[in-house]
């Protein structure tokens, strides 16, 4: 039997998407005479490989006898192919989501970026050979694929955390089950044919990287199959702990990237033309929909209100419109539900002592745009401040002190991305280690979101521990073996024992 999602994109149309697995249609209107696909301005859906019928999931198998430097080289391979494909997914990426067209292209550069570091890294994985305590005993780590890799991934980056899951996933030898967002299929779609294909090329089964569409009922399933020997969920923390706590019953392996209510503090000694550029990026890129988005301003009592007015001054400054029009810099919310939280935020906040700076009001034009909001006023403690809401709101907090700032940053249950405006070289040591910033992503000087490839991605706290993309978070998607390996003709046992 089939079962029928009913989706909005952020622009203007209205999907069905038919589990066959999954085939999508658009629906008419008064306003739309034929398919989205069939119209002439949407033709480079095409050049996806998209069609009115898009199967979403493959059969295959897979054997894991490919050396690591021929998975590189696959990997490079479908690096190449998303390079081709790069505007036309980028379009796509915005169409669904609704962030800016160039964000859009940026997230698929994200994924190529990874597969350019993932050939490096094919050839450069393995375990030390270790001093053995014990004569003619070599000892050394070995690590092997986990097997299965379950990806679930979110609204807000569609490509580019799939992107670091399955580049690096693929390396290690492991195959990829992906679970998109319900809200952004067509993304999921193109992506896992322009992968199935050069799988294909190299007379693999494209099923080595599948894909399913659906809602909660899918990644339930996912979370629970013994058959997923590791399971990356990228979502909100309320879900993130449910999916922890079913993966964690049959003592199945995880990988969490969740919520995080980030923070920027500018002390009295900051560049200002630094701070005011950071700060906005930071707070309105994305809609203020990313995992990174700052939504905590802590700003030193002595440049308080100078910091206040030129961020509100750029604020109003936000080029705000049509995703695909290359001079706009704000788009859409995802949803009506993200419209309905951003008013129900502003009301909280207002409600709790908060004063609006600017924003605070849904916009009067087509499509889910709001408007960007800051708001001052607020204690450090207050509970909307502590609250995670995936909006473009901004709290302002005025602090004294730096061991003040440091505790507020601290004190929130996520601890994904920080960041400190100073030119003090003592306080930039003390906020990078144990008594500062209790975060995963630790900046100076630079916003809280726009982290490199290069670096392992994640946070902690109730952003969940997890690591993606770079540095040695390749260890997550392996298992690893200590090895002895007795090379003599003597059998020396554990605390001198000898049977005679």
């Amino acid at each position: 039997m089939q079962r029928c999602l009913t989706l909005t994109l952020a622009r203007h149309s209205r999907l069905l998407l038919k589990n066959k697995f999954a085939s999508v249609y658009c629906q008419r209107s008064a306003a739309m005479s034929s398919l989205l696909i069939n119209q002439l301005k949407y033709s480079w859906l095409k050049e996806l490989g998209l069609s009115e019928d898009n199967p979403g999931v493959y059969n295959g198998s897979w054997g894991g006898n490919i050396p690591a430097p021929k998975r590189g080289e696959i990997v490079r391979q479908i690096g190449d192919a998303l390079r081709k494909k790069i505007k036309a997914l980028g379009s796509l990426v915005s169409l669904e989501m609704g962030k800016i067209y160039v964000e859009g292209v940026g997230e698929v550069q994200e994924y190529v970026d990874v597969c350019d570091y993932a050939v490096g890294l094919s050839r450069m994985i393995g375990g030390p050979i270790l001093p053995s305590e014990r004569p003619g005993h070599a000892l050394l780590e070995q690590w092997n694929p986990v097997g299965l890799v379950g990806i679930i991934t979110a609204f807000n980056f569609p490509v580019a955390v799939y992107g670091w899951n399955n580049a690096i996933a693929l390396t290690c030898g492991n195959v990829c089950l992906w679970k998109g967002a319900p809200t952004t299929p067509l993304t999921s779609v193109a992506v896992s044919k322009i992968v199935a294909e050069v799988l294909e090329q190299n007379n693999l089964p494209g099923a080595i990287c599948s894909m399913t569409c659906g809602g909660a009922d899918i990644g339930t399933a996912m979370a629970k199959d013994e058959r997923v020997d590791l399971l990356s969920f990228t979502g909100s923390t309320h879900v993130g702990k449910l999916v922890a706590m079913m993966v964690q019953e049959r003592f199945g392996r995880k990988l969490l990237e969740l919520g995080g209510n980030n923070a920027i503090i500018v002390f009295e000694d900051a560049d200002l033309n630094l701070v005011v550029p950071s700060a906005v990026f930071a707070s309105v890129g994305t809609a203020g929909q990313r995992c990174t988005t700052t939504r905590r301003l802590m700003l030193h009592e002595s440049v308080h209100d100078t910091v206040v007015e030129r961020i509100a001054k750029a604020y109003k400054q936000i080029r705000i419109g049509d995703p695909w029009d290359p001079n706009t810099l704000y788009g859409p919310l995802h949803t009506k539900q993200a419209v309905e939280q951003y008013l129900a935020a502003v009301e909280q906040a207002k409600k709790q002592g908060g004063s609006l700076i600017c924003g605070g009001k849904v916009m009067d034009r087509p499509g889910n745009y709001v408007e960007p909001t800051i708001i001052t006023g607020l204690a450090h403690d207050a509970p909307i401040v502590h609250t995670e809401t995936f909006v473009p709101i901004l709290y302002v907090l005025k602090f004294k002190t730096e061991e003040e700032a440091f505790a507020w940053n601290n004190e929130v249950k996520q601890g994904l991305s920080s960041s400190i405006f100073t030119k003090d070289m003592g306080r930039v040591f003390r906020w990078l280690g144990p008594k500062g910033s209790d975060c995963g992503i630790v900046n100076v000087n630079i916003p809280t979101s726009g982290a490199e490839i290069g670096g392992a991605f994640g946070g902690e706290k109730h952003t969940g521990g997890g690591r993606e993309s770079g540095s040695d978070s390749w260890k997550q998607y392996m298992r690893r073996s200590t090895c002895t390996i007795n090379y003599s003709k003597d059998l020396p046992l554990a605390q001198g024992i000898k049977f005679e």
